[in-house]
């Protein structure tokens, strides 16, 4: 017999994107919603194409039209959507995605059999309400098909499938109109046919999906839409850094709604036709896919504030670049980069959201950035077609040269200018490393791995300058954490090996003297491979806490910005020596250096160092811990101890690895 696939025993990483692959009843439904989506872009490309078929040559009907259908896509998620939910949730879920794909399916087929513009507005909205019910369903069927600590990546995968089938939908609309362009608007037929094909066969990938089944209710709570809007717009607008996310999502997607909603008259003006526009759309969509994909990793070492904001900014000037180039295939390039940079945004933005936001109001601001959102869109798609329209086509002489400008570009350039300035404010809101030139950071975020976490056990380092209190607070929380039932391993660096003791003599004692930083760096980094080799990962592999006072971090503040050492090459160094390996959580106690200095009656060879020499230590631990927010808890170490060790338990209780009774 085959061997069984148990995703709770899998070994791969929680991240791998293969083992959440290998789960079948995911698999089956990621095909199926890979379809949907697939038709759900072609249907958009080809309805917008026959709808300016459908108005003739004239410049405003084509984009008044053109504006009609994308409005009317987004209409029914503001009026429906919360309806649209609570239907989802009361229904059987496989069904209801079976369905819903077949009706689609069915409403694709009739709108060229009618061929009337009137016909097409209407099933666009009608299409657009059974959408709103199928995807509800199908996102709350994930989480019951894949283990908890496969949901992100499982999340990862969807988000990337939604946006990235645009790419091959782009593909599959301009061969069509390519190779059927000797048979007129039937090209377009023959793609609304193709896209209802792509929805039955999803529906037939559905079936066999046996594990997908109705939705359980326990006494629910279900507050009612205007409740749900006050609440997420009072926590919104009464904190700084949700604000700045919110105004700079909303205007990322309105950035991308403006190269929608003008591309098909945008790719007229150029000449191009239809083939160019599914060019175009599958350029910015691709690179949309290319950003939530790969920017954060690629940009890891920029914190994802930063990086939200400069996506935003990019976005800006490459829009700008696409209304003032008149070349369809120099526009390709620029729709590609400014996708990437609203997906980057777009990616980052949504995590932080996750990481900002307590999770008893996460819900709710959720809800009200996803209505925020879509009414952004509706606005944009609304308003960029008709102000394309009333500018029309225009045409300037400037030294005998003709220049000609119509109402798309001139939008576009509007749209971009509107973008940039939106992105400078989330820019100042947001920024959590003021000082820092963002140029050095970009420098210095190539070539960072996304380093190795743990996903059995869990690992915390304690952080911070001398005398902060590191090893009061290791002993506190070992001891609650034992109180709770967990495995505790409680250790540290230098010294915690033998190998380490003779190390930690050497580097630590007054009577050393001056080595070279080099020397001392590499000791340092000798200690931390013999202590993560025949420590802290036995621990972990054996599911236990590890607490160690000092990790790489230390490293990379005492050595790299205390010394004249190069960060870069110290880093590098240590990553090598502990295999990469990083906690799940760093607990950074700051402290300003003289105080936590004056607590010591004797200082060894470190201790001992300048006050400059210490500052600058402190400074690199906050750098730090501002470039990944997600994995670090910053405390500050003046308040009684007992109010820290509360502060650090909070944190990690959602995070501790279940205990066996």
């Amino acid at each position: 017999m085959p061997e069984v696939y148990d995703p709770l025993t899998d070994p791969a990483p929680a991240h791998d994107v293969r083992a959440v692959l290998r789960i079948r009843a995911f698999r089956r439904l990621w095909v199926a919603f890979g379809l949907s989506s697939l038709g759900d872009w072609i249907g958009l490309l080809a309805l917008t194409a026959m709808a300016k078929s459908f108005a003739g040559d004239d410049y405003q009907a084509a984009n008044f039209a053109i504006g009609g259908v994308l409005f009317l896509r987004v209409l029914p998620a503001l009026v429906m959507g919360p309806v649209a939910g609570w239907v989802a949730d009361r229904l059987d879920r496989r069904w209801t995605m079976i369905l819903g794909d077949l009706i689609r399916a069915a409403f694709f087929v009739t709108i060229p059999l009618v061929g009337t513009l009137t016909w097409l507005l209407v099933a666009t909205v009608l299409i657009e309400i059974v959408s709103l019910v199928w995807g509800p369903a199908k996102d709350a069927s994930v989480p019951n098909l894949v283990p908890r600590h496969r949901l992100e990546a499982a999340n990862q995968i969807s988000l990337i499938t939604t946006y990235g089938t645009a790419l091959p939908a782009a593909v599959i609309f301009t061969a069509i109109t390519l190779v059927t362009r000797w048979a007129g608007d039937f090209s377009i037929d023959l793609a609304v046919y193709v896209n209802a094909a792509t929805f039955v066969v999803s529906a037939i990938a559905i079936v066999s999906v046996a594990e997908i089944g109705r939705a359980i209710h326990d006494h629910e709570d279900h507050p009612t839409l205007w409740r749900t809007m006050v609440e997420g717009w009072s926590y919104v607008t009464g904190t700084p850094v949700v604000r700045g996310l919110v105004v700079g999502i909303s205007g990322a997607f309105a950035a991308g709604a403006v190269v929608i909603g003008l591309g098909r008259t945008y790719v007229e003006d150029l000449g191009a036709g239809d083939p160019g526009y599914g060019v175009l759309f599958g350029a910015v969509f691709g690179g949309l896919a290319l950003g939530m994909g790969f920017a954060p990793r690629l940009f890891s070492g920029l914190s994802r504030r930063r990086l939200f904001s400069a996506g935003l900014v990019g976005s800006g000037i490459c829009l700008a670049a696409l209304a003032l180039i008149q070349q369809i295939e120099i526009a390709t390039m620029i729709a590609i980069l400014l996708g990437f940079c609203a997906g980057a945004s777009w990616v980052s933005g949504y995590t932080l959201l996750g990481l900002e936001v307590p999770d008893a109001v996460r819900g709710r601001t959720f809800a009200f950035v996803q209505s925020a959102v879509r009414t952004v869109l509706a606005v944009t798609l609304a308003i960029a077609p008709f102000a394309a329209g009333a500018i029309g086509r225009n045409t300037w002489t400037i030294g005998g040269e003709s220049v000609t400008y119509n109402g798309a570009s001139m939008t576009m350039l509007i749209a971009a200018i509107v973008a940039g300035v939106i992105g400078l404010i989330a820019w100042r809101q947001m920024d959590d490393r003021p000082g820092v030139p963002f140029w050095r950071d970009l420098r210095r975020s190539f070539g960072k791995t996304p380093g190795v976490y743990p996903t059995t056990g869990l690992f915390i380092a304690m952080e911070g300058g001398d005398g902060a209190g590191k090893s009061t607070q290791s002993a506190l929380l070992m001891e609650w954490l034992k109180a709770q039932g967990h495995q505790v391993v409680m250790t540290r660096q230098p010294g915690a090996t033998d190998v380490g003791k003779t190390l930690r003599q050497i580097v630590l004692d007054p009577a050393t003297g001056d080595i070279s930083h080099r020397t001392e760096a590499l000791i340092y980094a000798a200690d931390k491979a013999e202590h993560v080799d025949s420590v802290i990962k036995p621990a972990l592999k054996a599911g236990a806490v590890v607490i160690t006072d000092r990790y790489v971090d230390s490293a990379l503040a005492y050595q790299g910005s205390g010394r004249d050492l190069d960060l870069s090459d110290v880093e590098r160094v240590n990553r090598w020596a502990t295999d990469d390996l990083r906690p799940n959580l760093t607990i950074l106690l700051d402290l300003p250096p003289k105080s936590g200095l004056d607590r010591f009656t004797e200082r060894d060879r470190i201790e001992a160092q300048s006050h400059d020499f210490h500052v600058r230590v402190r400074n690199a631990f906050l750098e730090l811990a501002a470039a990944e927010p997600q994995h670090y808890l910053v405390i500050d170490a003046t308040q009684d101890r007992e109010a820290i060790a509360e502060q650090i338990r909070a944190r990690l209780q959602p995070m501790l690895p279940k205990v066996d009774l």
